[in-house]
């Protein structure tokens, strides 16, 4: 007689997601494991936001662009899928800081915005003498209370002053979250400059100890590798490589979960199409909302109600080479909240990804929204095109209308790591334990929002469900 299959349902398909279902099944196959998998995705495609637009010779990011090369979860699994030999570097060039309709060049030295080098921090303009004698304050300043968590905000205020923050480490910061520092947590979103500054008292004497110097190279190649990757075919081809590993019977697109609820030692998960499968082990690597709408009847899961999650989009605009007239020697530049601007960023994408952009061409890749002014992401196309422009123009000397713009639309889609966030997920994951064994959460909502954070969160879900399955001896 046929052992009878563990079956274990995929909650979502985005990178977490399509990374349970790949490893899952590696593992399966290797040690020939009695366990078949279902992976679930309510829209009609895999991916998540790693959606790219291939025309007229344009690659064109929707969503994430690139991911950073130090991380190697994801590079890894490119290698697994056969993507590793369309892995490219950005290329390097100067960046900018626009603070009171100016741009500024980021101060060498500075590491998301926190000085290690002098010279060019007294040099820049990007602060007035006053703010620069402030950020020296950090020489003497006292260590933060331990293990306390606190925002952004509040810790880099109390130890470069509030132009520094405003004009460098917000632009900065605030880019990568599409949040609002004085609200985001330390703890979860950059606890390494709280353990540099526990260690070295001084966050410019941490930073600078700690971060690794140039190696010196009369290579010019090697020297201007940057230090992000993404794929030449775009992000979208790296998720359809990997969807093409999964066993096609194995994906369910197109169906929502509405509830999970416990049943002895099972889960029964009702789909929108009144169809009701049975789990030993879920993985959930939906978002936070959706992962407490799926668990309504467990109240632990309540405080993920009140997270809050931001709109953003963002606009490609494709030119020809000859519409911009003051063409500035850079890769792109982020935008203070003081200044009177709608778009956060802007990259100069055919300078930053040279693949990305057809000889003759220009690509601009900028962003708007962000926590506390999202409402400009639900205005019409032709009005967000316009407020780009006119936002452009004031930077840069554009002559002509683009050839096309893409918008891509991200409602509430990143979500915000408030203060006390690794302390609410903590809690949810305890209660989890007791209440739901077998049940797991991967995602950007929980541990980490980059392409490679949420790699590593699917790849531990997995561990975490042969673990669970090993244990409980099905």
């Amino acid at each position: 007689m046929a052992e009878e299959k563990q079956k274990i349902i995929i909650i979502g398909g985005g990178i977490a997601g399509l990374t349970s279902a790949f490893y899952l099944q590696k593992a399966i196959q290797e040690d020939n494991l009695p366990i078949e998998i279902k992976l679930i995705e309510a829209s009609h495609r895999l991916g998540g936001k790693m959606q790219t637009v291939i025309r007229d010779g344009f690659t064109i990011e929707r969503g994430p662009d690139s991911f950073l090369a130090r991380k190697l979860s994801i590079s890894r699994l490119a290698k697994e899928v056969g993507m590793d030999d369309q892995l490219v570097h950005n290329s390097t060039g100067k960046s900018f800081v626009l603070v009171n309709e100016k741009l500024h060049s980021m101060p060498g030295g500075s590491i998301m915005g926190i000085p290690t080098e002098v010279g060019p921090f007294i040099t820049t303009g990007l602060f007035s003498i006053p703010g620069k004698l402030r950020a020296a304050a950090d020489f003497i300043l006292p260590r933060s209370e331990s293990g306390k968590d606190q925002s952004l905000g509040e810790f880099f205020r109390r130890r470069l002053g509030n132009e520094v923050v405003e004009n460098l480490i917000e632009p900065l910061l605030s880019g990568i979250y599409a949040g609002d520092i004085d609200h985001l947590s330390l703890m979860s979103t950059f606890p390494q400059f709280y353990e540099v500054e526990q260690k070295y008292r001084s966050l410019i004497i941490g930073m600078k100890k700690t971060t690794p110097s140039q190696p010196k190279t009369p290579d010019r190649k090697e020297k201007a590798k940057g230090g992000f990757l993404t794929f030449k075919t775009g992000l979208q081809s790296f998720a359809e490589a990997i969807e093409a590993k999964i066993d096609p019977k194995s994906i369910l697109k197109g169906h929502r979960v509405d509830k999970i609820i416990k049943n002895g030692h099972k889960y029964d998960v009702y789909l929108n199409n009144g169809e009701t499968l049975v789990a030993d082990s879920i993985i959930a690597a939906t978002p936070h909302k959706i992962t407490q709408s799926m668990f309504a009847d467990y109240r632990f899961f309540d405080p993920f109600k009140s997270v809050p999650s931001t709109s953003v989009a963002t606009v490609a605009l494709a030119f020809p080479e000859e519409a911009v007239k003051n063409d500035i020697d850079g890769t792109g530049f982020v935008v203070s909240r003081n200044s009177d601007y709608s778009i956060t960023a802007c990259t100069w994408t055919h300078k930053k990804w040279a693949h990305s952009t057809p000889k003759g061409k220009l690509l601009l890749r900028c962003y708007v929204g962000r926590s506390g002014d999202e409402t400009i992401v639900d205005l019409s196309d032709d009005r967000i095109i316009k407020i780009v422009l006119d936002d452009l123009k004031k930077t840069m000397d554009i002559t002509m209308s683009p050839d096309f713009a893409i918008i891509s639309r991200w409602k509430n889609s990143m979500p915000q790591y408030t203060v006390g966030h690794k302390k609410r997920v903590a809690n949810i994951l305890e209660h989890m334990k007791v209440e739901l064994p077998g049940v797991f959460l991967a995602g950007s909502s929980y541990g980490g929002v980059g392409l490679p954070d949420c790699i590593d969160q699917g790849e531990a879900a997995v561990q975490n469900v042969l673990d669970y399955l090993k244990r409980e001896n099905f």
